[in-house]
């Protein structure tokens, strides 16, 4: 007899419970419900990781634990055991991101003064917390992808001096790309390897805080003729994605591709989906096949609903970004307060962490998010063929364990029973409106 473990959500009050295992039969069930049939012959891109952007305000909370919780907390999230969630990926920010306290850069000067070779280059300027935090976490689990992007340059760089919108000026496109190898050779000298970076969080966005716009045409001259080959000879094993911004814009990392200088330097293409839809991603696989495909960004907002965030997130983020090639799977940010307060004056307000920090720790809807999905579907899995039949939406893996991985959500307003089908044999199934589900079982099934 063969098993399908289940963990169910069923709304705020019945979380991420494990349900009485289930069996697969051998005869097709006399009945006519739909069927999700999965094909472990069909097999499409790797998983590289899932997890959460550790902002400055995200390490501030974590960091203000007692040791004793602190790391409970970081085993609970990160540890490569049964008991934690699995977090296995994160993205940092190079220098400030709007959700911390103030805008700075590893190489601010005085008003009207540049520092084209960074002499005053200082990784400590601001967000002390984050790389104590992130040396607690590799500690706890080496193998965490860690995922770096720029909010801004430092303004002496930008055309309007400033940390909000403004562009970066061309004469200095070699000290900004002396300014990442910087960074990545400081993260280097803690212990912290950065897999990847991006040249620039939402180029588009002139509004957050801080924020620089970059068009599709600078960011393939600055990839193509500067970063590229900084980090190429000081950092070959960081690799480069190009946009870093919403799913309704698939032409910028298209016209970036087409620079064949750019395109030699860039390993894929990040997105957030704020905007748009997930098949964008497809789209430009389509075209440049060998590109991976990162989903870097999206928060759950703090007056959203718990069960309707899950469904949504779970339908878009997890589900829709891997089933249109995605190989990493980030929310946004780790850890908030009760309030939400930790951003920038300019930065958005009510980003809801992983996690709440305040006088106890609550979990939130992108903890049970990656509950649901990263705990299982481990770093080296694979994803593997299987259909959608009537608002029954998932996606299958094969784990690097041999094991089969389905997340559903029940994406119709009616309670649902359905079938499994695998390698000829099925079980059945039943999840309510809105309901999130992982089934887990063998690759290789042996039924009498």
């Amino acid at each position: 007899m063969v098993t399908i473990d289940r963990w169910i959500t069923r709304n705020a009050q019945s979380l991420f419970q494990r349900a009485d295992p289930q069996t697969f039969d051998c005869q097709r069930p006399q009945n006519d419900y739909p069927t999700i049939e999965v094909h472990s012959s069909q097999t499409y891109q790797p998983i590289d990781g899932f997890g959460f952007a550790l902002t400055g305000g995200s390490a501030s909370l974590i960091a203000g634990l007692g040791p004793g919780d602190r790391t409970a907390l970081l085993r609970e999230l990160f540890a490569d055991t049964g008991e934690s969630i699995g977090l296995s990926c994160l993205r940092l920010s190079i220098g400030a991101s709007d959700l911390g306290r103030v805008s700075f850069s590893y190489c601010d000067t005085a008003p009207g003064m540049t520092d084209p070779m960074l002499d005053g280059f200082d990784l400590g300027a601001g967000d002390p917390e984050v790389v104590p935090v992130l040396q607690e976490i590799l500690a706890i689990n080496p193998s965490v992808k860690v995922i770096a992007s720029p909010w801004s340059a430092p303004p002496w760089m930008k055309s309007n001096g400033s940390f909000v919108a403004g562009q970066l000026n061309p004469e200095f496109y070699p000290a900004y790309a002396r300014y990442f190898v910087k960074y990545v050779e400081a993260m280097r000298d803690r212990g912290i390897h950065i897999s990847a970076v991006t040249p620039q969080n939402e180029p588009h966005n002139k509004k957050n805080e801080p924020s620089m716009l970059m068009s599709a045409a600078e960011q393939a001259d600055f990839v193509g003729n500067h970063l590229g080959p900084a980090l190429r000879r000081t950092a070959p094993d960081t690799e480069i994605f190009c946009w870093d911004h919403n799913c309704d814009e698939p032409e910028y990392p298209l016209a970036v591709l087409a620079d064949e200088r750019a395109r030699d330097y860039v390993s894929g293409v990040a997105w957030h989906l704020y905007m748009g839809s997930a098949d964008a991603m497809s789209r430009v696989r389509a075209q440049y096949p060998q590109q991976k495909m990162y989903f870097t960004e999206q928060w759950v907002f703090s007056g959203d609903d718990f069960a309707g965030a899950l469904r949504w997130h779970t339908k878009n983020v997890v589900i829709g970004t891997i089933r249109n090639w995605s190989q990493v799977v980030l929310e946004w940010n780790l850890a908030s307060d009760p309030d939400c307060r930790l951003h920038t004056p300019g930065g958005a307000e009510g980003a809801l962490g992983g996690i709440t920090i305040g006088e106890t720790i609550r979990r939130n809807a992108g903890y049970y998010l990656m509950a649901h999905s990263g705990k299982f579907i481990r770093p080296g899995s694979l994803r593997i063929g299987s259909t959608e039949p009537d608002q029954l939406l998932n996606v299958a893996c094969i784990t690097p364990g041999e094991q089969i991985v389905m997340v559903v959500v029940n994406d119709g307003s009616e309670r649902r029973q359905f079938n499994i089908n695998y390698q000829d044999a099925y079980s059945t199934m039943e999840l309510d409106a809105g309901a999130v589900a992982t089934f887990r079982w063998p690759s290789k099934l042996s039924i009498a």
